[in-house]
C-alpha cells in the first residue's frame, strides 16, 4: 500500500530522514531566538543563548560523570530552572529523564530509584532529607547526588554533595548532543501513582513527545512568543510536555516554585504570563485570593485544566477575572493531555450554566494524538447517546511504549490493540466524551492521584482496624480528598485522629485520609464492599 511500482533509490537516508525529538525545538531556538527571553525565575532571566549553553554544560557534565546512553537520570525538584534544563540536558546526552514527585514518601522514592536504576539524581536542597531516607531504604546501588540549591527561595547548600552550579562548570557550553538515531528511543521514565500497589514505570519515546508539542500548539491556538507559567509540576507527565514545547515558538518559561494565588497574579503582572496549566484547585485559589494578592492585567490568560472536571460554579467565577479555561484529559501513559473540550462558537449564545456544563466535558481527541473512543466490554464503540457507559480507549503515537520491566502489565494495558485507560465515560451525539467514574478507584486530590488501595493497605496495618474502604470525598479546596470507612475489632479503642495520624506516618500528606467514619461497611452477598454506597455517603458529609 502506498508504494510506487519502482522505489529504487527512494530509501531513507541522512538527507531525508531525521528522528523526531522535542530536543530539536531548543537547538533551533538557540539560533533563531538567541537573544529572546527563554526562562525567568525571580530576578533571574536567561536568553535562549544562555539556556542552550547551560543545557550543553549539563549534558556534557553528565557524560563526563559516567552517564551513558540509556542510563536513567532522576530529578527530585520543584519547578525551578534546573528542572527545565534537565528536560533537555538529560536526553541530550542520550540518557532517560525520570522526574520524581516531590510529594512522595521515602519508601516510594526508594522503590522508584531501585526499579528505575537511576545512576544520578538532581535533588533540591529542601528534599535532601527525604531522599537520604529513601536511599537508606534502597536495596540496589545508590545514585550519585547532585544538590540543587535555590538561594532565591532561601535554600542554601548543605555542603554534603556536589552543587549543581559547580557540576555545570565541568561541562562544555558548546558540547555536541547525542541525538536519537531512532525516534522510538526512550526519552522519559515516569511513574504512575500505583493504583494496585507499587507504581509502574511508564516509558515515553522521542516521537510521542515531539508530536505532543506540535499538537498542543494547534489545540491551544498558540502563536509566537507565548509566556508560560509552570503551575503544572514538571514531575507530572513532564509538565504535560509544555517545557519541551516553548522553544518551538520562542516563548518564555516562567518558573514558579511555590504555587500560590499571589505568585500567579504576580507572574501575570510582572512577566505578562499568557498561558498556564493546572488543576481546578488552582482556579479556586485565584477566585478566593485576597485583594492584596491580586494584580491587574489587561489580557486574557489561557488555561488548560486537568485532574478533575472544573465545577460549573468555578468556571462562572474564574472567567470574569480574565481567565479562559479549557478542560483537557490524559494520563501518564499518554504523555499528558490527549483530549480537549474544544469550544464551538455556536455555544457562545447559551446561558452561562449550559456553557459551564459543556466545558466540564472531557472533550474530543487532540491533534496528532491518534484515536480516543469509548468502548464496551466487547471492545465495540458505545452508542453516542450521552448515556451508554464504556471505557475510554486510546491508540496513537502519544501512547507510551509500555511499562518498564513489566511486560505482563503492558500486555494487559494494550489488550486488543488499544490502551485501556480504566476510566468510564459516555459519548454525546457530537462525539464529546464525558467521564463518569474511575474504574481504578483513583482519588484526584489537588491534581495528585491517590490510590484508594494504597491508603486502605496503610490503615489495615493498625491493630484496631478490621476492615476498611477508602473513597473520594468532595472538598472545596482540593476537589477530592480520601475518606476512610472503617470497621474496628471488637473491644478496640481508636479515634479518628488516631487513624489519621497513623496513616500520616506511612503515607504522603496528600494521600492521608481527611475523614474517618466508623461503622459496618456495606457488602454484597459474596462479601465484596459496595463502594458505590460509600461514595454516596461521602458526598453527603
Amino acid at each position: 500500500m502506498g508504494w510506487l511500482a519502482d522505489e529504487t533509490g527512494l530509501g531513507r537516508c541522512a538527507a531525508n530522514h531525521v528522528a523526531l525529538t522535542p530536543l530539536s525545538h531548543l537547538s533551533r531556538a538557540a539560533e533563531v531566538f538567541a537573544d529572546r527571553r527563554a526562562l525567568v525565575y525571580g530576578h533571574r532571566t536567561l536568553t535562549y543563548r544562555d539556556y542552550f549553553a547551560r543545557v550543553n554544560r549539563l549534558s556534557s557534565a553528565l557524560a563526563a560523570s559516567g552517564v551513558r546512553s540509556g542510563d536513567v537520570v532522576a530529578t527530585l525538584l520543584p519547578n525551578i530552572p534546573a528542572q527545565a534544563e534537565a528536560h533537555f540536558g538529560v536526553p541530550a546526552c542520550g540518557a532517560v529523564i525520570n522526574t520524581i514527585n516531590t510529594r512522595l514518601e521515602a519508601d516510594t522514592i526508594g522503590y522508584i530509584l531501585d526499579h528505575g536504576g537511576a545512576r544520578l539524581i538532581l535533588c533540591d536542597t529542601a528534599f535532601l532529607p527525604v531522599l537520604e531516607e529513601a536511599m537508606a531504604l534502597q536495596t540496589g546501588p545508590h545514585p550519585v547526588v547532585i544538590e540543587v540549591t535555590d538561594r532565591i527561595a532561601g535554600f542554601n547548600p548543605t555542603g554534603h554533595h556536589t552543587e549543581y552550579e559547580d557540576f555545570l562548570t565541568g561541562g562544555d557550553p558548546a558540547a555536541a548532543w547525542t541525538l536519537p538515531q531512532d525516534e522510538w528511543e526512550s526519552l522519559a521514565l515516569n511513574y504512575t501513582s500505583g493504583t494496585t500497589g507499587r507504581p509502574k514505570g511508564v516509558v515515553l519515546h522521542h516521537r510521542g513527545a515531539y508530536l505532543l508539542t506540535m499538537g498542543t500548539v494547534v489545540s491551544w491556538g498558540l502563536t509566537m512568543y507565548p509566556v508560560y507559567l509552570t503551575i503544572v509540576p514538571l514531575f507530572h507527565c513532564n509538565g504535560w510536555g509544555h517545557t519541551w514545547m516553548m522553544p518551538l515558538l520562542g516563548g518564555t518559561l516562567v518558573c514558579c516554585r511555590d504555587i500560590t494565588a499571589k505568585a500567579i497574579y504576580g507572574a501575570i503582572g510582572d512577566h505578562g504570563v499568557s498561558h498556564f496549566g493546572g488543576a481546578p484547585i488552582v482556579l479556586n485559589a485565584l477566585i478566593r485570593a485576597k485583594e492584596t494578592d491580586r494584580r491587574a492585567f489587561d489580557h486574557i490568560v489561557q488555561v488548560f485544566t486537568a485532574g478533575a472536571p472544573p465545577a460549573a460554579a468555578t468556571l462562572a467565577a474564574i472567567e470574569p477575572l480574565g481567565f479562559a479555561v479549557t478542560q483537557v484529559y490524559g494520563l501518564t501513559e499518554t504523555y499528558g493531555h490527549i483530549t480537549e473540550c474544544l469550544w464551538n462558537s455556536d455555544w457562545n449564545c447559551l446561558p452561562q450554566a449550559e456553557r459551564a456544563a459543556i466545558k466540564a466535558r472531557t472533550g474530543v481527541v487532540q491533534p496528532m494524538a491518534g484515536e480516543t473512543v469509548v468502548m464496551d466490554a466487547k471492545m465495540t464503540p458505545v452508542p453516542r447517546d450521552g448515556a451508554s457507559p464504556g471505557e475510554i480507549m486510546i491508540r496513537g503515537n502519544t501512547v507510551m511504549k509500555g511499562y518498564y520491566r513489566n511486560p505482563e502489565a503492558t500486555a494487559e494495558a494494550f489488550d486488543g490493540g488499544w490502551f485501556h485507560s480504566g476510566d468510564i465515560a459516555f459519548q454525546h451525539p457530537d462525539g464529546y466524551i464525558k467521564i463518569t467514574d474511575r474504574a481504578k478507584d483513583i482519588i484526584i486530590s489537588g491534581g495528585e492521584n491517590v490510590s484508594s488501595v494504597e491508603v486502605e493497605g496503610a490503615l489495615m496495618h493498625h491493630p484496631a482496624v478490621s476492615l476498611c474502604a477508602v473513597v473520594a470525598k468532595p472538598d472545596e479546596k482540593w476537589g477530592e480528598v480520601p475518606c476512610a470507612f472503617v470497621e474496628v475489632n471488637a473491644g478496640a479503642d481508636v479515634s479518628e485522629a488516631d487513624l489519621i495520624a497513623f496513616a500520616r506516618e506511612r503515607l504522603a500528606g496528600f494521600k492521608t485520609p481527611k475523614k474517618v467514619i466508623f461503622g459496618e461497611l456495606p457488602k454484597t452477598a459474596t462479601g465484596k464492599i459496595q463502594k458505590y454506597e460509600l461514595r454516596i455517603k461521602a458526598r453527603a458529609l
